[in-house]
């Protein structure tokens, strides 16, 4: 899957089959926070803590966004949420 093709599957009601990294992001820009947070939590390497680190920074809570950014062995990113969350669809679908 490409990353249009990715983004063109979230004007869809259901999500494509891809990774559970995936779907989290997936959800999480169709607007289910909760759907998306539930994922990322159940993803027990640090490639979940990475996503859950991201999640939690949308959020809005920093406290815990930086543990999950350290469980994942990574620093709280200076970039925009977008840019944050368009690298990390493309990490995924690379990966």
């Amino acid at each position: 899957m490409t990353y249009q093709q990715f983004l063109l599957s979230i004007q869809k009601e259901n999500p494509p089959e891809v990774s559970k990294y995936l779907l989290s992001l997936w959800y999480d820009k169709q607007g289910n926070w909760n759907k998306a947070h539930n994922i990322a939590q159940d993803i027990p390497d640090t490639e979940g803590s990475w996503i859950h680190g991201y999640l939690h920074r949308e959020e809005g809570d920093t406290w815990n966004a930086n543990y999950w950014y350290s469980r994942a062995g990574r620093k709280m990113p200076d970039v925009s949420l977008t840019e944050e969350w368009e690298s990390l669809v493309q990490y995924f679908l690379d990966n």
